[in-house]
């Protein structure tokens, strides 16, 4: 005769099953090949590495505790990973894992080390790199190794690991290429004038003998005024954008000392355009905060060369305002003139739009696709039409020292109202044009412009891609005295 069991005996099974321990229950309800799995794994540990970053052999990378240059670090499924970060150089960092959804905060010698601490859950190789641009190009990135069976794959059906699998392999692709956003803040109220003013221009050499030649030159990271109500944060050469004019002469030797600010967060360095051997300077001036590099080259070819930052992302460098220019006189020199002014135009990408009045912070993303807010003269708009003006007198002959920093953009330099009556084109002093109505510079390019004024007035120098004016690429000569008697009126012939 068949007996149907009391509720009392069937709670006191449960009370039973309840009372197993949780490993026991764990391994109940896994499948027999995950158990068996869950049962041979080791035991998960803590593995702890230090990564100090520094610049080895030109380039910026990370450097263990035993002096490994971008280590290959080791773990096991199931372990936690410590990384302990710190600045060598001084310079900005941080450390990024994305298809382990693995970010650290950024560090420098100013905020001092930072740690990032995170569970291993997939085995395979993964790349770790610095996501500071440029500094993964320069060499700041390494493998992490993972052995062991992925916990996804030994507690779930295969359908969900490579669901998740898919997912993971999503989101790690958009943290690659999709820009992180900036937080919107107001005009910083520290901000300063950058602009150069355009007739700081050395003095004329002439003939005489080769001499030794000594420069020395400072980076410097600040907020600078961009526009009315608009600042940014510039990256410029002795803080003033273009960097200061240099001036020699064929033969000459030039030393050069390039000393990076103790807060500066990036590593910055020069290449000039007049130097041959060494990537133009930039091989061996890549300075990283507080520190200085000194480079000597000779003077060989005539002309005026652009010089600029070499150290990735170079555009970037570039666009925040690392340029400048030095010219190369010939032997006997340039001939004389009343006047000579130094300019440069550069192009700005900025997260907002153009006159947001705001603090506004680069945007990669546009400066890869060439589409600039603001295009200038001599760093901020209205810096040639406001901050400081081009003056001549009639009769006066005027030179112009121009350059394009870009770094993306052509410049179809035109003077409004006057036409060169010499050019040297692309800044070769050896066969200069007459009459000139625009010239093309071409970006890390330079010309040199003369003209005779001879009506006073405000005379606007600008791009003749006309629609940069009104993006701030517009500068102002004003010409003062009596004009030339026929040269020109309002009205008919007299």
């Amino acid at each position: 005769m068949k007996t149907t069991p009391s509720l009392r005996a069937i709670a006191a099974a449960a009370v039973c099953v309840l009372a197993m321990p949780l490993s026991v229950q764990a391994q109940a309800s896994l499948p027999a090949s995950a158990a068996a799995t869950a049962a041979k794994a080791a035991p998960a540990t803590l593995k702890r590495y230090e990564l100090q970053t520094n610049i080895v052999d030109g380039k910026m990378v990370f450097i263990d505790a035993k002096g490994q240059v971008n280590p290959v670090l080791t773990a096991k499924v199931g372990d936690t990973v410590e990384l302990v970060l710190k600045s060598g150089e001084g310079a900005e960092h941080d450390l990024l894992i994305p298809e382990l959804n693995v970010a650290s905060a950024k560090f420098s010698a100013n905020s001092g080390s930072t740690s990032v601490r995170f569970k291993v859950t997939r085995a395979g190789t993964f790349t770790y790199y610095c996501s500071i641009p440029g500094h993964r190009q320069i060499g700041m990135e390494g493998k992490l190794e993972v052995t062991g069976t992925s916990l996804v794959e030994a507690g779930a059906p295969k359908a969900a690991a490579g669901s998740a699998a898919s997912e993971s392999s999503q989101a790690a692709a958009l943290a690659l290429y999709t820009p992180a956003p900036s937080p919107m803040r107001g005009p910083d109220p520290s901000a300063v004038n950058v602009a150069a003013n355009p007739a700081q221009v050395p003095a004329a050499i002439g003939a005489r003998a080769p001499q030794l030649l000594k420069y020395r030159m400072e980076t410097v990271e600040l907020p600078g005024k961009l526009d009315d109500g608009t600042t940014f944060t510039y990256w410029t050469f002795n803080r003033q954008v273009p960097g200061p004019m240099l001036r020699a002469k064929v033969g000459d030797t030039v030393e050069l000392t390039l000393f990076n600010a103790k807060d500066s967060k990036m590593i910055h360095s020069i290449d000039l355009h007049a130097v041959t051997g060494g990537h133009g300077g930039g091989q061996h001036t890549q300075v990283a905060p507080g520190q200085e590099k000194t480079v000597t080259f000779k003077a060989l070819n005539p002309g005026l060369f652009v010089y600029h930052c070499a150290t990735p992302l170079v555009p970037q460098h570039i666009a925040a305002g690392m340029y400048g220019m030095i010219l190369v006189e010939p032997e006997g020199g340039l001939s004389k003139v009343d006047r000579e002014y130094y300019v440069m135009q550069g192009e700005m990408y900025t997260g907002r739009p153009h006159g947001a009045p705001v603090h506004q912070e680069a945007n990669l993303e546009k400066m890869a696709n060439e589409l600039p807010d603001y295009y200038v003269f001599n760093g901020e708009v209205g810096a040639l039409s406001k901050t400081h003006k081009l003056q001549a007198k009639v009769g006066e002959t005027v030179r112009i020292y121009f350059g394009v920093g870009g770094p993306n953009k052509i410049s179809s330099f035109h003077v409004i109202g006057e036409i060169f009556d010499k050019v040297y084109s692309e800044g070769s002093i050896s066969s200069p044009k007459h009459d000139v109505q625009t010239t093309l510079v071409a970006p890390g390019g330079a010309t040199i412009v003369e003209l005779k004024v001879q009506h006073p007035g405000s005379y606007l120098l600008v791009d003749h891609a006309l629609s940069r004016a009104g993006k701030g690429a517009v500068g102002v000569l004003e010409v003062t005295g009596e004009p030339v008697p026929g040269v020109y009126h309002a009205g008919a012939a007299q």
